[in-house]
């Protein structure tokens, strides 16, 4: 081999040797651009993620705090309650508040009605469907039981809370005049006198029978208040003929009746305490029973103060003569009977012990005062003593007690 040939040979391969170092060096950029490159992807899109996620799971309006009415139903998955929570514009991403939920509810999601507003964060509306809401009222058969005494207010309270009736569509039903009228045709003698009377706080108080009865899913109020009333309808044929043994109506029966309910429990006193109202009825003076003027102000409360009986209303009996204008709640059948079977008497007052029930009756105002004294004004002193006693009593709560200082007894005076 030629001198010349082998120099040729030398430069070849240095010059590929050249070649290949340069390759390698763009080979090593290019390499690391690349990771540069993936690397700057990653963190972009782990940041873009971030304000993403953090936007999404925050307020969708910071400063609206007005409440929007939310219901979640029975058997929800945390997709559903989500897309709920979207739709009303109280989350931003129903999928990404779906996962937040996931990850972070430990406890069952809990049907109800709630109250959100587009202020809450992602955890502020996470913590109150986990605290839970109003529950979901289900319309189903059930049964509900109106007891002695119940005014037409409390019936359709009990109503609310145990049948779909709300209590404003039971009040407006029971005081329809085309709905009362349509019962006076299917019970004419039983209510033929009171759609004449007035003044009368409800027409139908006293009309709705205490008995337990049968409520069916989809009932209406107009159908539950007519059930009531057929019940008071059977009470009252059962007791027509009875009606001989007084010259009161059979309205005046039930007035007279729902007022010995609140007064008496035993047979015994509702007789008496009967006795002792026609006897007052007899010689002209006034009932004057706290109960009265209790349903008059639309309260109930243990004493009656000289204040109370200011009220100008027919049902005050310390300012009106004579029966209230209708009932003052629904009596039952035994207190029925007593206003037609009153226990004749010579007494005129009565006076009740509240802690034992028990009454004392009196033919003397003397005698009365005397019982008032001992079962009423003590009791109102030990009272007062107590309060007296209290260091956090406020002025407010003094000047409450002062004003009952001077109470009316629950009694007739």
């Amino acid at each position: 081999m030629s001198k010349e040939s082998w120099e040729d040979i030398k430069q070849r391969a240095k010059e590929t040797e050249t070649e290949r170092m340069k390759e390698r060096l763009w080979t090593n950029r290019i390499v690391r651009i690349i990771i540069l490159l993936i690397i700057l992807i990653v963190v972009g899109t782990a940041i873009f993620g971030y304000f993403y996620v953090t936007r999404a799971l925050s307020p969708v309006n910071s400063n609206n705090d007005q409440l929007v009415e939310v219901t979640i139903p029975f058997d929800s998955t945390s997709d559903d309650v989500a897309n709920i929570l979207e739709e009303n514009g109280i989350v931003r991403h129903a999928d990404i508040f779906g996962i937040y939920m996931k990850a972070n509810n430990e406890e069952a999601l809990q049907a109800g009605h709630y109250e959100f507003s587009p202020s809450m964060d992602a955890q502020q509306v996470l913590t109150t469907i986990q605290a839970g809401g109003e529950p979901i009222f289900v319309d189903a058969d059930t049964t509900i039981t109106v007891i002695e005494g119940a005014t037409i207010d409390e019936i359709a309270t009990l109503v609310n809370e145990n049948t779909a009736i709300t209590e404003e569509e039971f009040m407006d039903t029971v005081q329809d005049e085309e709905f009362i009228t349509n019962l006076q045709s299917q019970f004419p003698s039983l209510l033929e006198e009171v759609t004449q009377l007035e003044g009368l706080k409800y027409t139908l108080e006293g009309y709705l029978f205490p008995a337990t009865y049968d409520y069916f899913a989809g009932m209406t109020a107009q159908e539950l208040i007519t059930e009531m009333v057929s019940a008071a309808n059977l009470n009252y044929q059962r007791l027509v003929d009875d009606l001989t043994n007084t010259y009161l109506s059979y309205h005046e029966v039930l007035s007279l009746a729902s007022i010995i309910e609140r007064e008496a429990i035993t047979e015994e006193d509702r007789g008496l305490v009967s006795g002792v109202f026609y006897n007052r009825l007899e010689v002209g003076m006034p009932l004057q029973s706290d109960v009265t003027v209790l349903y008059a102000l639309g309260e109930h409360r243990e004493f009656v103060t000289y204040t109370d009986l200011e009220v100008d209303s027919p049902y005050n009996l310390y300012m009106y003569d004579g029966l209230t204008p209708g009932p003052i709640g629904t009596p039952s059948y035994q207190a029925i009977v007593a206003a037609i079977y009153p226990t004749w008497n010579d007494y005129y007052y009565f006076v009740a012990d509240i802690d034992t029930q028990e009454i004392y009756y009196s033919s003397t105002i003397e005698e009365h005062d005397a019982l008032v004294e001992e079962f009423v004004n003590r009791r109102q002193a030990s009272i007062e003593a107590e309060a007296g006693e209290d260091e956090t009593t406020t002025d407010e709560e003094a000047a409450e007690i002062e004003e009952t200082e001077e109470v009316v007894d629950e009694s007739v005076e």
